[in-house]
């Protein structure tokens, strides 16, 4: 892959898969004897997850969701929409939810209030980054791999224009005073 946009490196593969796989051993030991189903967020946690749940020894089901902007309400900022919903009922059932980065918590809070509706058992949180600097809402997470600095990442599922999700790190991105990447 070319450079262009791709500035130092944050985390390191070798990082990532350690701390990930930190991550699932704790889940492991925390959700033993425990019906688990990981619900991922799309597109971006997409490697974290198939990742996190390598990662998990124990018996589990995936399903995602994904959001988007709302057509009609585009020009307003936070107006989201689910452009996926699950296809698994979780109701009964241990839910953790997989991020890739938890910025504001706005977004993450209405994902937490759409999935309580369907009344799962339990229901925590999972993220690959955490960026508290951005921080509006109160949010309990109950893992975390990393903690970001406040700026622009790619790589490891994290886009740029859906470009460099495939990364096998996270980088900062670098542009120019126009968003180009340089």
């Amino acid at each position: 892959m070319t450079s262009s946009g791709i500035g130092k490196i944050i985390f390191s593969q070798e990082q990532i898969q350690k701390r990930v796989a930190e991550v699932g051993s704790e889940i492991t030991r925390d959700y033993k004897e425990r019906d688990l189903v990981i619900v991922s967020v799309l597109k971006g946690s997409l490697y974290f997850v198939a990742d996190l749940t390598r990662s998990i020894d124990l018996p589990l089901e995936v399903d995602f969701l994904s959001i988007g902007l709302s057509p009609e309400a585009a020009p307003k900022a936070g107006a989201v929409r689910f452009t996926k919903d699950l296809d698994i009922d979780i109701k009964g059932r241990d839910v953790l939810l997989a991020e890739d980065v938890i910025g504001t918590g706005l977004t993450l809070g209405y994902i937490c209030q759409h999935l309580e509706a369907a009344r799962p058992a339990s229901l925590k949180i999972c993220t690959l980054l955490d960026n508290p600097a951005e921080r509006l809402l109160t949010i309990n997470i109950d893992y975390r791999c990393f903690v970001m600095p406040d700026t622009f990442l790619i790589g490891y599922g994290l886009d740029y224009h859906e470009k460099y999700r495939n990364l096998p790190y996270i980088a900062e991105f670098v542009r120019d005073r126009t968003g180009k990447p340089v």
